[in-house]
């Protein structure tokens, strides 16, 4: 996987930003470039600034249906001054990127990168790409650098907030998700009354007609902020995995995004969907509902959103504690959830899956065997009780039954 990364304090983020990140991939062949927000930005400590929770709302609500792009908050879990030496190194550890990383820069910061924290170490790390942001031709730089052949987009997070604040027209430099995060949440002095501009309700959001774009903008808004960025998360390495293994990745990404959407619901609610899948509800399951939220997603995914493909139900329903009848797209999902990305903690082999592709479904298995069997010995571990599906499925690796 050819990763690049922008990073920025993305206050708001606007089309500028995704347009360079379209760009990037587009005129570099990266098979995905990774959103970095900034918890607080050396360069920028005096602009004024949401929550970084809301810039990363923001954020997550301007890229539905696009797995190309990946939202990390390593630096926002840091906290701090954010430094891209200790990001780069962070992302190595946990993305296994093919070949080096690049790193996108404005023109507008470029000239000052030699004085950046460590930047002979962060060339040896990442190929620097320089994106236009205010030079309508290249420029000359005193260290090895690509430049990329975009249009400058004259437009800055900085111009957002003055044009907000000021009561003027902005609503359209920045993408749709952001826009209605900004007017729910009366962001940048934005008054929290009124009509919106140019005849458009506040806080109206049309996601788009597709079910993946529908789901997404679903799971954004029923889910917490970092539920649903490992939602995100597990969606993109399902659709990863569903390619390398010859599935659909549309279904993947798809069973991914919603795979949690039980996941807020209380006990009673829990049990009470569960109870409509017809089996029997175990003596593990009372004693911990949670474990319940996928049976009761498959049931809300069923019944209230109208998706009736059982391969996804079954991923979804089964994806926390397995079973002994799980598909393909039902162990995908698994192994997503338990080694993507943003989760700490996981051993980075893992994650390595170039040994398996162009394998089918006999590869499938094998890292599935091998990720529910690292998952069961760390339950034991810990001293959890184990679910009977759980069991069966142990059962039937142990005994080399594929399915």
């Amino acid at each position: 996987m050819k990763l690049a990364v922008l990073g920025g304090s993305f206050n708001p983020v606007h089309l500028g930003h995704l347009y360079l990140a379209d760009a990037a991939i587009s005129g570099f062949g990266f098979d995905r470039v990774l959103l970095v927000p900034a918890f607080r930005s050396p360069f920028k400590q005096g602009a004024a600034a949401p929550s970084p929770q809301d810039r990363l709302a923001m954020l997550a609500a301007s890229i539905p249906g696009d797995p190309r792009l990946l939202i990390d908050d390593c630096e926002i879990r840091r906290e701090g001054v954010s430094y891209t030496v200790d990001t780069l190194a962070d992302i190595y550890r946990r993305y296994l990127p093919e070949g080096r990383l690049a790193l996108i820069l404005g023109d507008d910061l470029a000239r000052d990168f030699p004085r950046w924290k460590k930047s002979d170490q962060i060339l040896s790390m990442a190929d620097i790409i320089i994106a236009r942001r205010t030079l309508a031709d290249t420029a000359e730089y005193p260290y090895p650098c690509r430049q990329m052949q975009n249009e400058a987009v004259g437009i800055s997070s900085a111009q957002v907030r003055e044009l907000i604040a000021q009561g003027k027209h902005w609503r359209y430099l920045v993408p749709a998700g952001a826009r209605t995060i900004i007017e729910e949440r009366g962001l940048y002095g934005l008054p929290d009354s009124g009509p919106a501009e140019d005849g458009v309700p506040a806080g109206d959001f049309v996601s788009g007609p597709g079910l993946i774009i529908r789901m997404e903008a679903e799971a954004r808004r029923t889910l917490t902020l970092s539920r649903f960025l490992h939602s995100r998360q597990v969606a993109v390495m399902t659709a990863d995995l569903c390619r390398i293994f010859g599935l659909d990745s549309r279904a993947g990404y798809l069973a991914g995004i919603v795979h949690d959407i039980g996941k807020h619901l209380g006990d009673e609610e829990l049990v009470r969907l569960a109870k409509t899948d017809r089996l029997p509800i175990s003596a593990v399951e009372k004693q911990k509902p949670s474990l319940l939220h996928g049976r009761a997603g498959a049931a809300l995914l069923k019944n209230q959103y109208g998706i009736r493909d059982r391969d996804i139900l079954d991923a979804v329903r089964f994806h926390t504690t397995g079973s002994g009848s799980m598909g393909p797209l039902a162990k995908a999902l698994y192994i997503a959830d338990k080694i993507e990305s943003s989760r700490e903690g996981v051993e980075p082999g893992l994650r390595d899956f170039r040994g398996y592709e162009g394998t089918g479904e006999q590869g499938l298995d094998r890292l599935f065997g091998k990720i529910f069997t690292e998952t069961v010995a760390w339950l034991r571990l810990k001293k959890f009780d184990l679910y009977e599906g759980t069991l069966r499925q142990l059962e039937r690796i142990e005994r080399g039954v594929p399915r």
